[in-house]
């Protein structure tokens, strides 16, 4: 009915089939056919076809305008589905990852038509922000368990570790009081039960102090504490390596950031997590 009307109300502008389909983006037999068959539906004519030029009947200038307005109304609504197809999908992602890498997330996104707009944030936040639903979608922190992307984590100091793992008896300070001890700075980031809770329970049963164990105030202040100091920060490879740091895993103590999402529209929460998995894994420092 569109693609007929469209091709009616071409021709009554110009006059002719041939001019009309040629405005239309078609063939001239297929815009007779198409007008043919409008006419056939209604039964009746809509053009006086007796002499060289095409001229409306009674009928036709009757049908004209409410055929323009179906036509008007089917581009408008192209144009509508083009917008909602480009609205922006707000997902609150880790106020880690560093800013090439959200970039390179939102030009896959844009790829596959999808239009992110990335919003960093602390685990915390991100999940408040998707309870609210002030955005679309999160990358969520989960206990490595119910995970989609895994991220393992060791600790990272200015000096070569002198072996492949640490273990945490050896951060425990001597008998003389002198002797500074050296703690493990947890970053935001990492500020969470599954997480922070086993680390904090294995530095006791070895004998740590609580104060060993602490929450550096960002992730900066828990690098620059690493390099200007024996004190060790609790991190990815890949944050290691940005900041010039050693990096080595615990020994007999696992740790994964655990990451899933979270979307209010299922069509969203499968786009992102299918089509862009393995470009998020690339941005969180997961394996894909």
């Amino acid at each position: 009915m569109v693609a007929a009307c469209r091709a009616f109300v071409a021709v009554s502008g110009h006059g002719s089939f041939t001019s009309g389909a040629t405005a239309a983006g078609i063939p001239q037999s297929v815009a007779s056919r198409r007008v043919a068959a409008l006419e056939e539906h209604f039964g009746a004519r809509l053009f006086d076809r007796s002499s060289r030029a095409v001229r409306l009947t009674a009928f036709g200038q009757d049908m004209l305008p409410t055929a323009r307005r179906l036509v008007d109304l089917a581009d408008a609504m192209v144009d509508d589905a083009e917008r909602a197809r480009l609205r922006p999908l707000r997902v609150a992602v880790p106020d880690i990852c560093p800013p090439p890498g959200l970039a390179a997330l939102v030009v896959a996104a844009r790829r596959q038509r999808i239009h992110l707009e990335v919003r960093p944030a602390g685990p915390a936040e991100r999940a408040r922000l998707c309870q609210t639903l002030e955005v679309g979608a999160g990358i969520v922190a989960v206990p490595e368990a119910t995970a989609t992307w895994r991220v393992p984590l060791g600790l990272a100091a200015r000096i070569p570790f002198p072996a492949p793992t640490v273990f945490l008896e050896t951060l425990r300070s001597g008998r003389a009081r002198t002797q500074a001890r050296r703690r493990i700075l947890i970053q935001p980031e990492d500020d969470v039960a599954h997480l922070r809770d086993p680390l904090t329970r294995a530095g006791q049963s070895t004998g740590l102090a609580p104060a060993q164990v602490a929450v550096a105030p960002s992730l900066v202040d828990g690098a620059a504490a690493a390099l200007g100091s024996p004190d060790l920060l609790l991190c990815s490879r890949q944050q290691a390596e940005e900041f010039g740091l050693h990096w080595c895993p615990l020994a007999g103590l696992r740790l994964l950031r655990g990451y899933d999402l979270a979307a209010g529209l299922r069509e969203d929460h499968d786009q992102l997590r299918t089509v862009l998995h393995t470009d998020i894994a690339r941005c969180l420092g997961a394996s894909t």
